[in-house]
């Protein structure tokens, strides 16, 4: 089988466990789609899954209510073992990076990590990556009876359901004692989409000329249109916006409907964390600006006029 992973949160499963369906139907590998859901009351989310593949395991146990990499390690390797998995495939999240390499590691497998696209070649698994900064993009293969790979948030399509619902079994796990105990966790509070599930993105860079700038407009814009709010990563490093929101080859891959690229100049490594979103419109005072070459349309002009002009527009709809 391809056993999946699933992301999940709030209850529902995250884009980036669609993004993993696309992929392993890709692979070339053969065997039905497996999604594995780990967690403590995940019955909805189980249901949910059952619509993209075609059986999903649900270990729903009150040890999984919290995410531990030594024991989400210890349940994935045992499933891919049992179910003799020829292809694992794990979110590239903190959370997946962190224990994908442990499940390489029990299984003796082959780990191609951040994958952007798969494919079979023979009987390898061939798969697409960034390197140098995104500057360029090689080619992998890894050749196994079991292979493990974390696929890119943002480089796959999310996939649609299936033509009929997957069966649901329930499994037993041998989960290890847990050795690290978290006592607390700090979340985010906002009222907008999370940036890697947003349909629309306004992003805005250092042509927006300030902090205050950045909220009045892009924030501004966002609000009124729905969308999540991204920034690159000049402006997180110059303390405007939080690295949560940088979107980029050390931020995060998005693949929205739309993009709106704010005072953005289109430095490669930004590029490679957009480049594959529906539409992308631009808007910048420099006729030259890179990202001109990659948007589907574009504005050449002050921020400071047009958006202003776009919020209110926005509003009188």
């Amino acid at each position: 089988m391809i056993l999946i992973v699933a992301e999940h949160t709030g209850g529902k499963l995250a884009k980036s466990t669609l993004e993993m369906v696309t992929a392993a139907r890709e692979s070339g590998r053969e065997g039905p789609i497996t999604l594995l859901v780990l967690g403590s009351g995940v019955a909805g989310v189980a249901t949910e899954a059952a619509q993209y593949a075609e059986q999903v395991l649900v270990g729903d146990l009150p040890q999984l209510a919290q995410y531990n990499a030594e024991t989400w390690a210890a349940a994935t390797a045992q499933i891919a073992q049992e179910g003799e998995a020829n292809l694992v495939i794990i979110g590239g999240s903190r959370s997946g990076r962190e224990y994908a390499p442990r499940v390489a590691v029990k299984l003796d497998a082959p780990y191609l990590e951040d994958v952007i696209n798969l494919s079979a070649n023979g009987a390898a698994v061939q798969a697409q990556r960034y390197t140098y900064l995104a500057r360029v993009t090689e080619t992998v293969e890894a050749d196994g009876n079991v292979v493990v790979v974390t696929a890119k948030p943002g480089s796959f399509n999310p996939a649609e359901p299936a033509a009929a619902a997957g069966e649901q079994y329930d499994i037993e796990l041998n989960l290890p004692a847990v050795r690290v105990e978290v006592t607390g966790k700090s979340v985010e509070k906002t009222s907008r989409v999370a940036l890697t599930e947003a349909d629309v993105i306004v992003t805005g860079g250092r042509g927006v000329g300030s902090p205050e700038n950045f909220a009045a407009m892009v924030e501004g814009l966002a609000d009124q249109i729905g969308a999540g709010v991204g920034a690159t990563r000049a402006v997180v490093d110059a303390g405007w916006r939080p690295y949560a929101e940088q979107v980029g080859q050390t931020g995060k891959t998005v693949q929205p409907k739309a993009y709106i690229a704010l005072g953005v100049s289109g430095a490669v490594q930004h590029l490679s964390g957009m480049g594959k979103s529906k539409n992308i419109i631009a808007i910048n005072k420099d006729a030259e600006a890179p990202i001109f070459k990659v948007a589907d349309y574009g504005i050449v002009g002050d921020v400071n006029q047009i958006i202003p002009a776009l919020i209110e527009a926005a509003k009188s709809r």
